[in-house]
């Protein structure tokens, strides 16, 4: 059989949509040579037209919907086809759930190579309005210096001015267009991504699903705080009163990153309270917390749950545990909780928060995970009932995964939001002898690629 190559491929066709890749894509197959499509859906029949060819696979766009998939919808944001944010808003929702299972199940079959059990995705409880953290790029127009506020175009880095977005709470929407105006009244010039001039960077708001009340960050283009910045602080946090806080982050760099190291509190709270387990936590300006506290509630107490019917007041290591949130959640089940965190500021959070309330149970420890690992193996030598690993994105390393497995009795539980490093990292624990039991997905990002898993294993 004659191999298909990019060459052979016309720049119009048509195909049939097969699944759905793990960013999200329409996968369609020619001979088996692979055609990635924007906005497709399984199921549908679509005329394409080829954006790129590389050297195994193409990219290309819709240019015609001959046939429909039946799990095609119509979008409830007016916005969904050109913000970049909400990538399968087309899709039901209850068949979003079924390919999100299909993403994990498809990564841990390639990358892994073993058939794990992987349960039915667990809907989150809202989706609409889940979203608690906004992160907002700002610019503004050529001529009229109109401040313009919202995502970029998927691909790009053209903004789309955002006026109302159905996944964040509504009265993000009012604080956001407030801001658009009262930044143009302060003379505060929205950020020339080209040019590198400019004020306002980004809006980042933490806003509470336990309180209703928001954390408003001004990340700007400097080193220092000018007048009128000072001005705009004060504009936003008498503005509303669901506003607890106002702030300025310094960010003068050309760069990815959102946040920059320093942030200036000018106006109330440095944050807000949110509620997980019963549970109250605070939540600063650069706090890793859940964006959707609705599913991030029901993951604690699935794992609570689990530990409880497996474990009589168990001792438990919480790795990774940025504000110590699963070792807070756990505290009450647990005869004791040890939290490892690098980031000194979590750590520091996460003391108040423990005392707050008043937990006694629960040791700290601010240092790299790794690092901690080996200490604790060649000084203290403890075992722990269940280890809880909750990794960045990138996974963890081979190193950090061996002491894991040194330091857990019987029970890992890994806790990720990347089926890719998920499948890598199970693929190594199963070939130290490892047992895993089944993965449990959660919906932590409805209308999107992402997806959050929950992974049990035994030693």
């Amino acid at each position: 059989m004659q191999t298909i190559t990019k060459k052979d491929i016309p720049e119009e066709l048509v195909v049939d949509i097969e699944k759905l890749s793990n960013l999200g894509y329409g996968i369609a197959k020619i001979d088996g040579y692979v055609i990635f499509t924007e906005g497709a859906c399984p199921g549908d029949k679509v005329r394409v037209k080829i954006t790129k060819n590389n050297k195994n696979y193409s990219n290309a766009k819709i240019i015609e919907i001959i046939s429909p998939s039946p799990h095609r919808t119509e979008p409830f944001c007016p916005m969904q086809k050109v913000c970049g944010a909400c990538q399968l808003q087309f899709i039901d929702y209850k068949y979003q759930l079924e390919l999100k299972r299909e993403i994990v199940k498809d990564a841990i079959r390639s990358i892994c190579g073993e058939e794990i059990e992987i349960r039915n995705t667990i809907p989150s409880p809202k989706i609409r309005e889940y979203r608690h953290k906004i992160q907002y790029p700002v610019s503004e127009t050529k001529s009229s210096k109109r401040i313009l506020a919202g995502y970029y175009k998927t691909g790009t880095h053209e903004l789309v001015n955002i006026k109302y977005c159905p996944i964040q709470p509504a009265y993000c929407d009012r604080i956001i267009d407030y801001i658009r105006e009262a930044a143009q009244e302060c003379n505060v010039s929205g950020y020339n991504e080209k040019q590198h001039c400019g004020d306002l960077k980004h809006i980042v708001i933490r806003t509470s699903a336990y309180t209703g009340k928001s954390l408003i960050i001004l990340v700007v283009n400097s080193v220092k705080i000018f007048d009128k910045q000072k001005l705009l602080a004060e504009k936003i946090y008498s503005a509303d009163d669901n506003i607890s806080g106002v702030g300025i982050n310094y960010n003068p760099h050309k760069t990815n990153l959102i946040l920059g190291e320093k942030t200036e509190i000018l106006q109330g709270e440095s944050f807000i309270e949110e509620k997980l387990c019963d549970r109250i936590f605070k939540v600063e300006a650069k706090t890793f917390f859940q964006v959707n506290p609705y599913t991030a509630d029901e993951i604690f107490n699935y794992i609570k749950d689990y530990i409880s019917q497996n474990f009589d007041k168990p001792v438990l290591l919480d790795a990774y545990a940025g504000i110590t949130a699963f070792g807070i959640c756990l505290s009450d089940i647990s005869k004791k909780v040890v939290s490892v965190e690098e980031v000194k500021e979590s750590v520091v959070l996460a003391d108040r928060i423990i005392k707050e309330n008043g937990i006694r149970n629960i040791e700290l420890h601010n240092m790299d995970a790794g690092l901690f690992f080996e200490r604790e193996l060649k000084t203290k030598g403890r075992k722990f009932d269940a280890v809880i690993l909750d990794p960045p994105r990138k996974g963890c390393s081979e190193e950090s995964l061996d002491y894991a497995l040194k330091l857990a009795k019987t029970k890992i539980i890994y806790v990720s939001c990347n089926p890719a490093t998920l499948a890598r990292d199970l693929k190594y624990l199963i070939s130290k002898g490892c047992r895993v039991d089944f993965i449990q997905p959660f919906d932590m990002f409805p209308h999107t690629y992402h997806i959050e898993n929950v992974a049990l294993i035994t030693l």
